[in-house]
C-alpha cells in the first residue's frame, strides 16, 4: 500500500509541477495573460505540499526519486498538450530515469 501511495503522490506532484510550469510558460512565452501565470504559481505551490505527503521522511530521497517521474512526465505532457514527438533517445533517457527512481523508491528498508 505504501508503494502505491508513493506512486500516486509522485504522479499528482508531477501534474501539479509540470502543469504549473506549463501555465507560467504559456503566460510568458505564449502571451496568454497573467491569469495563466497566477494559476501556474498556485499549482507550483500545491506541488510542494503534495511532495511533503510522501511516506518517506528523507527529503533528498523523495526529491531524487521524483526527478525520474518529472523527466518522464515532462515528455508525456509535451506529447499530449504540445504535440511534441520524442526521439528514441528521449524515451530511452526517460526509461533510465524511471529505473533510477524505482531503485530509490523500492530499496529494502530496515
Amino acid at each position: 500500500m505504501t508503494l502505491v501511495r508513493s506512486i500516486l503522490l509522485f504522479v499528482l506532484a508531477a501534474l501539479a509541477e509540470i502543469g504549473g510550469c506549463w501555465l507560467v510558460w504559456q503566460s510568458v512565452r505564449e502571451h496568454r495573460g497573467w491569469q495563466y501565470a497566477l494559476v501556474g504559481v498556485l499549482a507550483l505551490g500545491a506541488y510542494g505540499f503534495v511532495a511533503a505527503l510522501q511516506p518517506e521522511a528523507a527529503f533528498g530521497r523523495v526529491l531524487a526519486a521524483y526527478g525520474g517521474v518529472f523527466v518522464a512526465g515532462s515528455l508525456a505532457w509535451g506529447m499530449v498538450l504540445d504535440g511534441f514527438r520524442p526521439t528514441a533517445w528521449d524515451l530511452t533517457g526517460a526509461c533510465v530515469c524511471l529505473a533510477g527512481a524505482a531503485v530509490i523508491i523500492c530499496q529494502p528498508r530496515a
